[in-house]
C-alpha cells in the first residue's frame, strides 16, 4: 500500500472562518501549555514528561476549561501528538551531535494551528467533506471537494492556512493498492545535485538532467521587495502592499519549483527500462555546512539556498520515490560517503576535493572524468556488491573496464572533460 496525499482549497464563508480560527487558537494554547508544562518540569525536577501522561490529563483539562470541550477529541490528542513529536525530533539531532539543533518554540498568536482529524471526526461523501465540532457557534463545516475518495482507505485529513496567498486547504491522507514490484535485472544509480542529476545504468550508460532553478529569477526580485519592505513601517499600508507583493512572487517560485519536480521525476521513470533505481543517501543538512577544527558549523553561504531554500534534493527524491511505487518499481537509498573523492576505477582516495573543481583526475591510474559521473559509477557499485548480486556486479566491472579504455583512449586524443553519449535517455524504449 502506498500512502498519498491529495491537497485542495476550500471555499468558506466568513462564519466558517471564523470557527475555524477559534478551533485553531484553542489548539494553539493547548500546544502551548503542553510545551510550557514539558519545558517546566525538565528544568526544574529533570523529570520529561510523556505523551501518555498529558493525554490522561486531558479529561481535567477540560473540566477546568470548558473552551477544550468545543474541539473534536482527536484534534486535541494530535495536538500532543506534534508537540511529542517535535520533542522527540529535537532530542534525536542532539543525540546524532547537532549542535545547532534548537528546542521547539511556542506558537503565536497569529499563526493558525493545523486541525488534525485522524481516522474520525471527519465524513466523506462524493462531491463533500464534513468534520466535527462542539463549538457554541453551530457552524457546519462543510465543503466540497474535487476528488473522489470513497474507494479509498482515508487515513487523515487534515486543514491548514496557506502563509502565501492566506487560503485555506485540506490534506487528506490515504492509502492505494500499489503492483507488484518485479526485480527484471536492469538498474540505474543517481548520483543528486543542485546544477543537474547524473545517472548510470547497469549498460554502462549516462545521463544527465539539468536542473531548472526558477529561484535565480525570482531571487532578485525577491531581495528588491524585501529590502523596500524593510524601510517601511511596519504594518503601514505600504508595508502591507510589499508584503502581498513578496508573498507572491514566493508562491510563484514554489509553485514553479514543484511542477518541475514532478514532471522531471515522472519522465526519468518513463523513460527508463530499470525496475530498481538506486539513490544516495543525503544528508541535506550537512551538505550546506563546513566544519574546521571541531569548531561551530557554519553555513555555507553559496549552498544554502540551492539546498534549502527550494527543497530540489529532499524533495526530489520523496517523488521519485512514491511516483516508482505506484508503477511497481523501486528507489533504493544507499550511502554515498566519499564518492566524490573516490576514484572509480582504482579505488583511489583523495583527502581533500574541493567543490569548484567539477573533473575527478586520479593521481593513481591517470583517469579523468566527469565528478559526478564518477560518483554515479561507485554508488552503483555499491549497490551491487553490497546486495550480493554478484552477476550484475561482475558484469557492470566489465562495463568499467570497456568504460576505463574508452577515457583512456579518448584522453589520449583531447584533454578536455570527454563526451561519452551523457545526454541520451537512459534505457528509454526509444534506443
Amino acid at each position: 500500500m502506498v500512502t498519498l496525499t491529495k491537497k485542495f482549497s476550500i471555499k468558506s464563508t466568513k462564519k466558517q472562518e471564523q470557527l475555524l480560527w477559534e478551533l485553531a487558537e484553542t489548539c494553539r494554547l493547548l500546544y502551548n501549555h503542553a510545551l510550557a508544562e514539558r519545558k517546566f518540569l525538565y528544568r526544574s525536577y529533570k523529570h520529561q514528561v510523556t505523551y501518555i501522561d498529558q493525554q490522561n490529563a486531558l479529561p481535567s483539562l477540560k473540566d477546568r476549561y470548558p473552551r477544550y470541550k468545543y474541539v473534536y477529541s482527536k484534534v486535541l490528542q494530535m495536538t500532543l501528538k506534534k508537540v511529542d513529536s517535535a520533542y522527540k525530533s529535537f532530542f534525536g539531532l542532539v543525540k546524532n551531535g547537532d549542535i545547532s539543533a534548537r528546542s521547539p518554540r511556542f506558537r503565536g498568536k497569529d499563526y493558525f494551528f493545523t486541525l488534525c482529524y485522524n481516522q474520525s471526526g471527519f465524513s466523506l461523501t462524493k462531491n463533500s467533506i464534513k468534520f466535527s465540532h462542539k463549538n457554541p457557534l453551530r457552524t457546519e463545516l462543510t465543503f466540497s471537494t474535487p476528488f473522489d475518495f470513497t474507494n479509498d482507505t482515508v487515513k487523515q485529513v487534515e486543514i491548514f492556512q496557506d502563509r502565501y496567498d492566506l487560503r485555506f486547504y485540506v490534506a487528506v491522507t490515504y492509502k492505494r493498492s500499489e503492483p507488484p514490484y518485479i526485480d527484471n535485472g536492469i538498474y540505474q544509480a543517481f548520483d543528486l545535485g543542485i546544477i543537474k542529476h547524473t545517472a548510470i545504468n547497469s549498460a554502462g550508460k549516462f545521463l544527465e538532467t539539468t536542473i531548472k532553478r526558477p529561484d535565480k529569477y525570482w531571487q532578485p526580485h525577491i531581495q528588491s521587495l524585501q529590502q523596500r519592505r524593510d524601510h517601511c513601517l511596519k504594518n503601514s499600508r505600504r508595508h502591507r502592499l510589499y508584503t502581498q507583493r513578496l508573498r507572491t512572487i514566493q508562491r510563484k517560485c514554489a509553485t514553479q519549483t514543484k511542477d518541475w519536480q514532478h514532471k522531471q521525476s515522472r519522465n526519468l521513470l518513463n523513460n527508463t527500462k530499470a525496475n530498481t533505481l538506486i539513490v544516495g543517501d543525503l544528508s541535506v543538512k550537512k551538505m550546506v555546512t563546513t566544519k574546521k577544527n571541531g569548531q561551530k558549523s557554519k553555513y555555507r553561504r553559496n549552498l544554502n539556498r540551492g539546498v534549502h531554500n527550494t527543497g530540489y534534493l529532499g524533495r526530489f527524491v520523496e517523488l521519485l520515490t512514491y511516483k516508482a511505487k505506484l508503477i511497481g518499481k523501486r528507489v533504493i537509498v544507499i550511502d554515498e560517503r566519499a564518492t566524490s573523492k573516490t576514484c572509480a576505477f582504482c579505488g583511489h582516495k583523495k583527502e581533500l576535493m574541493s567543490l569548484s573543481i567539477r573533473t575527478y583526475h586520479c593521481e593513481n591510474c591517470g583517469i579523468k572524468i566527469d565528478r559526478d559521473q564518477n560518483s554515479a559509477i561507485i554508488i552503483m557499485n555499491r549497490f551491487l556488491s553490497l546486495n550480493a548480486l554478484w552477476t550484475g556486479y561482475r558484469q557492470f566491472l566489465y562495463t568499467i573496464d570497456n568504460l576505463r579504455q574508452t577515457v583512456k583512449d579518448k584522453t589520449k586524443v583531447s584533454p578536455h572533460l570527454l563526451d561519452l553519449e551523457f545526454h541520451e535517455l537512459v534505457g528509454s524504449p526509444q534506443h
